[in-house]
């Protein structure tokens, strides 16, 4: 006697389908929501995202426009009513004002400041990390993980915190007093930095560092590692590797980066003042601009003009260096 197995049915456990949360993949409506979103982020027609482009460069064409208008007309009317026709104020007097101005030395006085700044605090970062971001990346020593993974942290510290005990250190030293012995030993002398410019880019240098071996380091990570086996093969040290095939290999990653820095760096504010104080020969062209509305700010129309001369540097640095800019902050994104 044979016996014949059942079909199951539509409804029994044998024919459901499993559910994806037992598996522990994302759910239907999840995966359903995610798709809807992404669905209406391509679906933007492009004429919004021009909208937003137009948005976006407005506040510098008024900028840019206000700039040949006079002081009346600047605080009188809006930079629009030139499209109506009404040309009334228009003049040059605020560039020239800016570039004949002998506040502090004058305008080329205070860029050279801002080059004295800006160079050296583009340089040595560059120097020092890209050393330290080869030996990440391959010299092995005990530490070496938890050593990048603090360094890289660093790049959570806001700058703005480290400003005031910098400038104590810049102008007192550094002691500490043992407990109990009743003893000061002296970490760093009084070095009197405050007020040079030296001190403002030491602490844009210091302040680079972080973001500068991380950058090197995601690239000099991704270089092919039979180079450099063919390399030790044939006697070559780490530092001949670093100066012959590093180096030469990495000069996308390394104009990125001298981008961004220069342009942090020639259009800072906030720490050349803080460590420049009222030391107006010193001054870089930042802290000189703010200086032209005066002490009561009845000159602030020149500010307009300045901005835009003050432009004209890093926007000249930039596109001369824009072919590396691309090829350089994609570093390390993608390994084959």
């Amino acid at each position: 006697m044979t016996t014949t197995a059942s079909k199951p049915t539509a409804g029994s456990a044998s024919s459901a389908p499993r559910s994806n949360s037992s598996t522990g993949g994302p759910s239907k409506s999840s995966m359903g929501v995610g798709k809807t979103v992404y669905g209406i982020i391509r679906s933007i027609p492009t004429w919004v995202l021009w909208v937003f482009v137009i948005l976006w460069t407005t506040p510098t064409l008024s900028l840019f426009l206000n700039s040949f208008r006079d002081r009346d007309a600047q605080q009188t009317t809006a930079f629009w009513t030139l499209f109506n026709g009404n040309l009334d104020g228009l003049t040059v007097e605020n560039y020239q004002g800016v570039l004949t101005a002998e506040v502090a030395g004058g305008l080329w006085n205070a860029l050279l400041n801002s080059f004295a700044i800006a160079i050296p605090a583009t340089i040595i970062p560059i120097a020092i990390a890209a050393f330290a971001a080869y030996a990440f990346a391959w010299i092995e020593f005990k530490g070496r993980e938890w050593l990048f993974i603090f360094t890289v942290s660093l790049l959570a510290i806001p700058n703005q915190v480290a400003l005031v005990p910098l400038l104590q250190l810049y102008t007192n030293g550094a002691h500490i007093t043992l407990p109990g012995y009743d003893k000061t030993i002296t970490l760093l002398p009084d070095i009197n930095l405050a007020g040079n410019t030296s001190a403002v880019w030491l602490a844009h240098t210091a302040f680079a560092m972080p973001f500068a071996i991380f950058l090197i380091h995601n690239y000099i990570s991704t270089l092919p590692k039979d180079v450099f086996e063919a390399a030790r093969i044939d006697g070559a040290d780490h530092f001949s590797i670093f100066i012959r095939l590093v180096l030469p290999l990495s000069v996308p990653v390394l104009a990125a980066f001298a981008i961004f820095q220069f342009l942090w760096t020639f259009n800072d504010y906030l720490i050349a003042v803080s460590f420049l104080g009222s030391n107006a020969s010193e001054w870089p062209a930042t802290v000189w601009m703010a200086s032209l509305a005066g002490q009561f700010g009845d000159e602030e129309h020149l500010l307009t003009a300045g901005a835009f001369i003050l432009a004209f540097v890093p926007l000249l640095v930039f596109f001369s260096l824009q072919r590396y800019f691309v090829r350089g902050i994609l570093a390390g994104a993608v390994k084959g």
